[in-house]
């Protein structure tokens, strides 16, 4: 029912407990779509390991070609009728799949989107500056699905935003944010959707055609992703000329897209809550270049 999509580079310390995190799920109809991007350290044992223990987890080892040709070509091999993102450094609640599952086919919805332990995140990001290490207990609250609530729309751009604090959404119900993380996705619309390669952030455009085939989508209020932010991550190591260089990639891909295929309704909402974002953030990258 539920193909999970995990690009795995240089996770040894991390891996483990992504997978551990679904095999510990309350819901059982899952496949966990491992590639490999060429890992150095041993993280390819390890997923070789969970793979002879549990039938669930399928593992392709290619040559490193970064995170998109990692998700683009574990969603060739996913076979579910939902799918899930996961990164390899985090780990979900072990009820996700249960909840956003449930609320999918309780409503018919193409995508459930949720939210993530802020707190979780806040915490372990103080102690690496400080150098304490990861705190690694996490106590997770245990939810009656049946009781959580949750917002029902036609119109995903009411509710999505990159602005962390947007004006005209109520916060509570805020689709922040364009990680593909954030949501469990209907497979049949989102399937063919490519990845743009050799760039970061290649989230934007690719949540920003997500968004052109959403007809209809659930909001819940809900922390069931939990994301460790690691200093040593590839974004946050590369260099300034290539993150310019990809943002410039990743607007321009958008841009084209919404002009050729989105309403006048859609590209106003968009241009406000998306494209302005990423173009300010574009230029203060560039003038940071210039200095």
């Amino acid at each position: 029912m539920v193909s999970v999509i995990i690009p795995v580079y240089n996770s040894e310390k991390y891996i483990a407990r992504c997978l551990d995190s679904l095999r510990g799920q309350s819901y059982g109809d899952w496949e966990a779509v491992c590639v490999d991007d060429g890992s150095s350290d041993g993280t390819a044992g390890i997923l070789n390991r969970y793979a002879g223990e549990d039938a669930r987890i399928r593992v392709l080892h290619v040559e490193n070609g970064g995170v998109s040709r990692a998700r683009n070509l574990a969603l060739e091999m996913s076979r579910g009728e939902f799918l899930l993102f996961v990164d390899s450094d985090d780990f979900i609640h072990p009820q996700t799949m249960e909840i956003c599952v449930g609320l999918a086919g309780k409503n018919g919805s193409d995508i459930v989107a949720f939210t993530y332990n802020r707190s979780y995140r806040t915490k372990n990001m103080i102690r690496q500056l400080l150098h304490l290490g990861e705190n690694g207990k996490v106590g997770f609250r245990k939810y009656v699905p049946e009781e959580i609530e949750f917002r029902d729309t036609d119109d995903i751009f009411d509710y999505a935003t990159e602005y962390s604090s947007p004006e005209g959404i109520e916060r509570k119900w805020a689709v922040k944010h364009c990680q593909p993380w954030r949501c469990l996705y209907r497979s049949s619309k989102v399937r063919d959707i490519r990845f743009i390669e050799g760039i970061i952030y290649e989230d934007f455009p690719w949540w920003s055609e997500v968004m052109l085939r959403v007809k209809t989508a659930t909001i819940i209020n809900v922390p069931l992703y939990f994301y460790y932010p690691n200093l040593g991550s590839y974004i946050n190591s590369s260099a300034s000329e290539f993150k310019v260089r990809s943002l410039r990639v990743a607007v321009r891909a958008a841009e084209e897209l919404y002009a050729r295929a989105a309403s006048p309704q859609q590209l106003v909402k968009w241009e406000r809550n998306f494209l302005g974002p990423f173009r300010d953030k574009l230029r203060k990258k560039e003038a940071g270049l210039k200095r």
